[in-house]
């Protein structure tokens, strides 16, 4: 079981890397659909949080030192925070409470979405300030829910659909 998690964690951590390409490398699109939070997410959510947690880490810094996106600081350290808050919360309240219906998974992302939210404009607080630059409350809002308001939405459908997937899956595969 654990070598089935270390390489379902892999293969979250090698699609993490390759869907921002899909958004062209560009950061505005990136910063609205939010490629590498899925892979993340779901990671937490099939491998559990300790998986999730260290994907979320690792992701952002892995692809800053191989394809250059995000840059490495202060922009991939923050997002590595963040993302790694998203898959420690996520996997933790989902296998803690042993709750598998779809309103608790619900209740386990947007908790995981307010949790690395809150995480992300704290470290951008910080790593700014340390630069000399401000983040502003208004540049929270904007760059942390309208701009990213896209790629929430897609979250809290797509997310909940590969999970539906998954049991409808997992059930036929019971039956035969």
């Amino acid at each position: 079981m654990r070598t089935r998690k270390i390489i379902t964690s892999a293969m979250f951590l090698a699609l993490g890397v390759v869907l921002p390409f899909f958004t062209g490398q560009m950061k505005e699109i990136g910063d609205t659909l939010l490629p590498m939070h899925i892979p993340v997410m779901l990671c937490g959510l099939l491998c559990g949080y300790p998986y999730g947690f260290i994907v979320g880490l690792v992701l952002p810094l892995f692809r800053a030192v191989t394809v250059g996106m995000p840059p490495l600081y202060p922009n991939a350290v923050w997002m590595a925070l963040e993302l790694a808050t998203y898959g420690f919360v996520i996997g933790f309240l989902y296998f803690r409470f042993h709750k598998k219906q779809m309103w608790w998974l619900y209740c386990c992302l947007v908790t995981s979405m307010v949790s690395g939210r809150i995480v992300w404009g704290i470290a951008k607080t910080l790593l700014l300030g340390v630069a000399g630059k401000a983040f502003t409350l208004q540049a929270f809002l904007a760059g942390g829910l309208i701009d990213a308001f896209p790629g929430i939405l897609l979250q809290l459908v797509l997310i909940p659909a590969i999970m539906k997937l998954k049991d409808i899956l997992s059930e036929r595969s019971w039956k035969e």
